[in-house]
């Protein structure tokens, strides 16, 4: 191995340290020595002192480092419990210093602690960075993540949460858009992406999302999800499952299909209405995303979708949406009605101008404003539909009696003045 070669892999191994402590180490200085490097250059080059280089020199190898003898002998017989508390509380040394007085008794620095540790340090950096590249067959898993974008809607910026779905053998996407990270949009989503792909997988690997689990601890990586999710998976027959607390990286596939769905779908454009955005997402599954020649399988998703995995998954069997509600915020329009799904509804007159919150169901759409309900419609099956209640106009004087039809415009006018002067109060 050349010197430059040589040097370049200590210097790797050895980082900023300032004293060398492994045998192996302290050969490589002895080469480099040997080779006609002088102990000047030896330690600029591997970034170390001096004084330490000399040391070993003068000794021809290995020796103990004197500054540590009496505190190695403190920690003796701790080290197993010292590896375990540093697992414990995720690489936090400090903490591990001040359990280890408060249990046994040892006070020692922080630095001690720290020098205990250090093959430990490097073993939990390298796992929180390390990515395992997994496969997994067709039909077992899908993946699912939201991730937060700013989108132009309506000459605005909004904050709108996306919920991306991924097949983890095809990397067919399903995205859904939303105005928050309710469970309902979870349930929603899953759904979607059930009718979407035509059937349902083994199972579904989510983040740690709090709208979905209870609890997970990271030590016995014990999950517990919340009722209406573990009923959602039995509903539908798969097992639900949660990737490890801070290790996101084992979901992968979908953490980087929100960044695909974020700088691809969405990026640089803009949109009239929420609802045109959903529409064009929509098209931009089948157009873009569905056809693209993926990065990693080096096939189109759609290819590999309809070869192997669209028999794979559990068919749908005509089994009817999970019964959930979905909470929207919506802003009562001039009009007196708010839009769910391209369709209006009423609302007493009062509230123009306020934001409510609609919860629609299955059959119903329950409009309440500060917690009181104030109007209740059925839910219309078509698009672009009013349902326009004529109790929400009592009280409003002139009023514009409910109906869905354009007036033409006219220059004649539709009453005689004097009926305006007398709504006024009397002429001007």
């Amino acid at each position: 191995m050349k010197e430059g070669q040589l040097v370049v892999r200590a210097s790797h191994q050895l980082g900023e340290r300032a004293q060398m402590e492994e045998p192996e180490e302290v050969r490589v200085m002895l080469r480099l020595h040997a080779g006609g490097w002088g102990s000047k250059r030896i330690a600029r080059e591997l970034g170390v002192s001096r004084n330490t280089v000399r040391r070993y020199l003068r000794a021809g190898g290995y020796l103990p480092y004197a500054g540590t003898s009496g505190r190695a002998k403190v920690l003796d017989g701790h080290q197993e419990w010292l590896r375990e508390q540093f697992d414990r509380h995720r690489g936090n040394a400090d903490v591990v210093r001040q359990e280890l007085h408060r249990c046994h008794g040892v006070e020692v620095s922080l630095r001690s602690v720290e020098r205990a540790v250090e093959t430990q340090r490097q073993r939990l950096e390298a796992a929180q960075v390390a990515t395992v590249r997994f496969e997994t067959p067709p039909g077992k898993q899908i993946q699912g993540d939201f991730g937060q974008a700013t989108v132009q809607i309506a000459e605005q910026k909004v904050k709108l949460h996306l919920c991306v779905v991924t097949l983890g053998f095809s990397r067919r996407p399903y995205v859904e858009v939303f105005e928050s990270e309710a469970a309902e949009n979870w349930f929603t989503t899953f759904e979607g992406a059930f009718e979407y792909f035509g059937g349902v997988p083994e199972e579904a690997l989510i983040d740690n999302a709090k709208a979905l689990v209870t609890k997970h601890n990271a030590q016995t990586r014990e999950v517990v999800f919340s009722p209406r999710f573990s009923a959602f998976g039995k509903y539908w027959g798969f097992v639900p499952k949660a990737c490890a607390p801070y290790r996101a990286r084992t979901k992968g596939k979908d953490e980087r299909g929100v960044a695909y769905v974020k700088g691809n779908a969405i990026a640089g454009r803009s949109f009239s209405s929420i609802e045109e955005l959903r529409a064009h997402l929509c098209s931009w599954m089948r157009e873009v995303a569905d056809v693209r020649i993926h990065g990693t399988t080096g096939e189109r998703p759609i290819d590999r979708f309809l070869r192997s995995e669209a028999t794979a998954l559990k068919p749908l069997g005509g089994r009817a949406r999970f019964q959930q509600n979905r909470e929207l915020r919506r802003r009562v329009h001039n009009d007196l009605c708010i839009e769910v799904d391209t369709n209006c509804y009423s609302v007493p007159w009062r509230f123009i101008g306020e934001d409510v919150l609609a919860v629609v169901s299955a059959q119903e759409v329950r409009i309440s404003h500060a917690g009181a309900v104030i109007a209740r419609h059925p839910v219309l099956s078509g698009r672009k539909q009013r349902s326009v209640l004529e109790e929400h106009f009592s009280g409003l004087t002139p009023r514009t009696a409910p109906h869905s039809e354009v007036l033409e415009p006219t220059d004649e006018l539709l009453r005689p003045l004097a009926e305006y002067e007398a709504v006024a109060g009397g002429a001007w």
